[in-house]
């Protein structure tokens, strides 16, 4: 028989991804409108149900940008409480390195554009910026730090003993 005890509502963040792609000191962005705004992030987005975090940030690049990317490190994990819809976001940051792009790619409904940029081009956007995680992520990789892409792993099964 079922426990008819109500259980409280589990905390559920918003898991995202996010590609630091660079290029010769310049930085892959996307120019995207949200909520009536047109802001710049990096590409990134949701990871799916039964996606690794690896090729959630893979697909997320390609969509938004019509950039195939070889991922190379994790940069770090972010966590913040987006200023856009008031939820925690948990942010795996990884740096990857371009490698062919499809310029007749369709891009994501909302993608104005891909553009390459410099980090001083990308501060000066000041509140253009979609998130703080942008800069984070991008001096995060500028500071050297890497955590190789073999400190995240799938775990398949859900079977319990």
């Amino acid at each position: 028989m079922a426990d008819p005890t109500p259980r409280p509502e589990i905390w559920r963040p918003h898991v995202t991804v996010a590609c630091v792609v660079t290029d010769a000191g310049r930085y892959l962005m996307v120019e995207e409108e949200v909520a009536g705004r047109l802001v710049c992030n990096q590409p990134a987005g949701h990871l799916e149900d039964g996606e690794t975090l690896a090729a959630a940030a893979v697909r997320e690049t390609l969509e938004e940008t019509g950039w195939t990317v070889e991922l190379q490190h994790l940069i770090g994990v972010q966590q913040w409480r987006s200023s856009e819809h008031g939820e925690a976001v948990i942010r795996f940051s990884f740096a990857a390195r371009a490698v062919e792009h499809d310029a007749g790619r369709p891009l994501d409904t909302g993608i104005r554009r891909a553009l390459w940029m410099t980090r001083d081009e990308i501060a000066g956007l000041g509140e253009r910026l979609r998130s703080p995680l942008v800069l984070t992520s991008i001096d995060a990789w500028l500071a050297g730090q890497r955590l190789p892409l073999s400190s995240l792993s799938w775990v398949r099964g859900g079977s319990r003993e």
